[in-house]
């Protein structure tokens, strides 16, 4: 199979996850908080991989893989999944139950707006990331020609990527309207941290000039905080 039949496979198969697990449980149409959501999800990934192919086929290759050499990134996978899962199937429920609307009310659509906007920017910075270093792909492992990036994104921070996921994961759920979905998608921090941790180890270990890098870019996911 090509590399664009792959690639088109794997983005229709993650929309359509993220549209049953959201819509299924709310067992409505009606959320238009997921479908200003997922349009925008789908509007800016599909920007992506059309960039990504005609630009950096070699990290959009890079990008599908998801065999993970690590037993500690094989671990991350597993909980990454059960908690995207259950963040959206829970939004989901939110919407069709409402269990906090008559304490808190609805989330405000200005707030639902400001958290869209969020996971956008977050989409921006990973994308950024992705056209700043060509390494960038979902395992993690040291190439023969990889070097170390200090410019744009990781002048900022150690792991950026991480950052803009971090972001969204932030923005996600009163992106979705939901209260009771925040403290679940609070839980992709730890599990991010958890990862570039055990990313660093192996990035200090066997990527030359990573462990200056790590002494000049002093701070691994928060500018000015850590």
């Amino acid at each position: 199979m090509s590399l664009r039949a792959r690639a088109l496979r794997q983005l229709c198969k993650t929309l359509a996850f993220f549209a049953a697990t959201l819509f299924l449980p709310a067992w409505s149409l009606r959320f238009w908080q997921a479908w200003l959501f997922l349009i925008l999800t789908s509007g800016f990934w599909i920007f992506f991989f059309v960039d990504l192919l005609k630009h950096n086929p070699q990290l959009l290759e890079r990008r599908l893989q998801a065999r993970e050499p690590q037993a500690e990134q094989r671990l991350f996978q597993k909980v990454f999944r059960v908690v995207l899962c259950v963040a959206f199937i829970l939004a989901g429920l939110d919407f069709h139950f409402g269990w906090l609307r008559k304490w808190l009310g609805p989330v405000p659509i200005v707030l639902v707006l400001a958290a869209q906007a969020l996971v956008v920017a977050g989409y921006w910075l990973v994308f950024w990331v992705m056209k700043t270093n060509s390494f960038a792909g979902s395992t993690i492992q040291v190439e023969a020609e990889q070097r170390v990036i200090h410019g744009g994104p990781y002048s900022l921070v150690r792991h950026p990527m991480y950052l803009g996921m971090a972001m969204t994961a932030v923005g996600a759920p009163l992106a979705l309207g939901s209260w009771v979905a925040v403290p679940v998608f609070a839980l992709f921090i730890p599990v991010l941290i958890y990862r570039l941790i055990h990313e660093e180890r192996t990035l200090r270990r066997d990527l030359p000039g990573y462990a200056e890098y790590c002494e000049r870019t002093g701070f691994r996911l928060v500018p000015r905080v850590w």
